[in-house]
């Protein structure tokens, strides 16, 4: 019975479950960066220029998320610069660690049909 009122809250925010999805694949395709180099921006800007002119749910969740790589990637090279006054150290896992946590929050979220939006993130593609 629980699962039948979600189902049908998230159906009424007037999201289809297929963008449900491909908003969460945009948000966690950022962790194609563990794997491939620049994954993290290539993953999310992908998805959002397949799916942007279909599916606006899919177009405002990939932008959201390729700003937040962005802005990720902006701060762990910060963080890797003041490696060399020894706070770039203790800076640059903390970075990556909250990075990887949002990410799979977003991708949770856009999956409920919420549009999520990331804490402290440039907002460079509008």
């Amino acid at each position: 019975m629980d699962e039948e009122t979600t189902q049908t809250t998230a159906g009424a925010s007037g999201i289809s479950a297929d963008e449900r999805q491909w908003g969460m694949i945009a948000h966690l395709s950022a962790l194609a960066g563990l794997i491939v180099p620049f994954g993290h921006l290539l993953g999310p800007l992908i998805i959002w220029m397949v799916k942007k002119d279909t599916m606006p749910f899919v177009d405002d969740q990939g932008k959201e998320a390729l700003n937040f790589q962005i802005t990720l990637s902006i701060a762990l090279f910060v963080c890797f610069l003041l490696i060399f006054v020894a706070i770039g150290i203790v800076l640059m896992p903390l970075v990556g660690l909250a990075g990887l946590i949002l990410a799979v929050i977003a991708g949770i979220k856009a999956n409920e049909g919420v549009a999520y939006r990331y804490p402290f993130t440039l907002r460079l593609i509008k």
